[in-house]
């Protein structure tokens, strides 16, 4: 397997340009999920590193060799497809045996690669078939075992989730992290689902509107947003945010909420707040952050009475809507707490969970600087 790089990587069609001078390495072996909302650019970065797309400026290097105007055949990927792309007239076998036959692998090396393939992905007994007598499922694992067969440089995958029902999207997920860890491929996965980026990607590359916001770990992207964008983007339910006003008080850098409620700081924020003395800022918390005060939470934990708005029972869990002037406070909380609206409860901030993001820009206060 090879390493990718993208070197202050343009497009633009016409005089439009969509995707504006990214930089991004991406070691051998390594799975990278390309995340962010419809018309980000994360296909057409796809496309361009598969030779679907030509670029307007900058570098791809593949393996260390710049492939900017080798066609897509040459430059060894395989690209797993939101449609499958099978051939409807073709069994599984010759869907898989397809690319390898057209590099003039022998027969017989052919029959092992494809046998093993399907062993792995549990569709040996399948190799008969046309595709229309498969599931979605079963669709796609082919669409996978003919990658898998090729052996290539960099694997790619194009939403390839999509169009299967939520239980199939679950399993083919496993699936295809059960197969990166087997086969630890370098791997570029697109999809526009935070879910599937967070349990799959060992890094998260975030865009938006052609730039990359984050690039970092799961854990980093979730716990340490450099932008609101971030923060707001990760999360089912996302992080909850509020106006605010940084403020000095009795000899402290305090936090005015637009109800008036008014929050001490924690050590992490008062660095980067005491720049932002009366200054308009957005605080941000997520939701299983918000705690019933009370036993177990600690003494120096910002409290808030709030009034309660709506329940939304999740089974496990339910999700708990205050009211906080304009905005709705939401706290994720045991299945066994189900307050009526309108109940007025005092609610603990884990201050060590607390965001603080600037008003016009959305870079995190406590953050390092933006990507240049």
């Amino acid at each position: 397997m090879s390493a990718v790089s993208l070197r202050n990587v343009f497009k633009s069609y016409d005089d439009t340009q969509v995707i504006h001078g990214v930089n991004l390495d991406i070691p051998d072996g390594e799975f990278v999920v390309f995340v962010g909302p419809s018309g980000c650019g994360k296909s057409t970065l796809m496309r361009m590193v598969a030779g679907l797309e030509d670029i307007t400026g900058g570098e791809i290097l593949i393996d260390g060799h710049v492939v900017n105007d080798l066609p897509p055949r040459d430059r060894d990927i395989a690209m797993v497809f939101q449609d499958y792309a099978l051939y409807p007239n073709k069994t599984v076998f010759d869907n898989m045996a397809f690319g390898l036959r057209l590099r003039g692998t022998p027969l017989q090396q052919i029959k092992s690669c494809v046998q093993a393939a399907a062993e792995t992905l549990q569709i040996e007994h399948l190799l008969d078939r046309l595709p229309k007598a498969l599931s979605g499922g079963q669709r796609q694992r082919v669409a996978m075992g003919r990658a898998i067969v090729r052996q290539p440089k960099v694997f790619l995958f194009d939403e390839p989730l999509s169009n299967l029902d939520a239980l199939l999207r679950n399993q083919v997920r496993a699936e295809i992290k059960k197969q990166h860890h087997r086969l630890k491929g370098t791997t570029i996965y697109v999809t526009h689902d935070q879910v599937e980026a967070m349990t799959l990607a060992d890094r998260i590359v975030v865009l938006r509107a052609g730039i990359i916001v984050q690039v970092g770990t799961p854990d980093e992207i979730y716990h340490h947003p450099r932008h609101r964008f971030v923060a707001g983007f990760t999360g089912s339910p996302p992080m909850n945010f509020v106006d605010a006003t940084v403020v000095a008080a009795d000899g402290e850098t305090m936090l005015n909420l637009v109800s008036h409620h008014r929050l001490p700081l924690p050590p992490s924020l008062l660095q980067a707040a005491g720049d932002q003395i009366g200054r308009g800022v957005e605080f941000g918390i997520r939701p299983e952050n918000v705690h019933l005060a009370g036993i177990g939470t600690p003494a120096h934990w910002p409290r808030l009475s709030l009034a309660v708005e709506l329940i939304e029972p999740m089974g496990a869990e339910n999700l708990v809507h205050f009211a906080l002037c304009q905005h709705a406070l939401i706290g994720r909380f045991g299945n066994d707490v189900r307050p009526a609206p309108g109940t007025l409860l005092e609610v603990a901030l884990d201050s060590d969970k607390m965001h603080l993001f600037d008003k016009e820009t959305g870079q995190a206060l406590d953050s390092p600087p933006p990507i240049p």
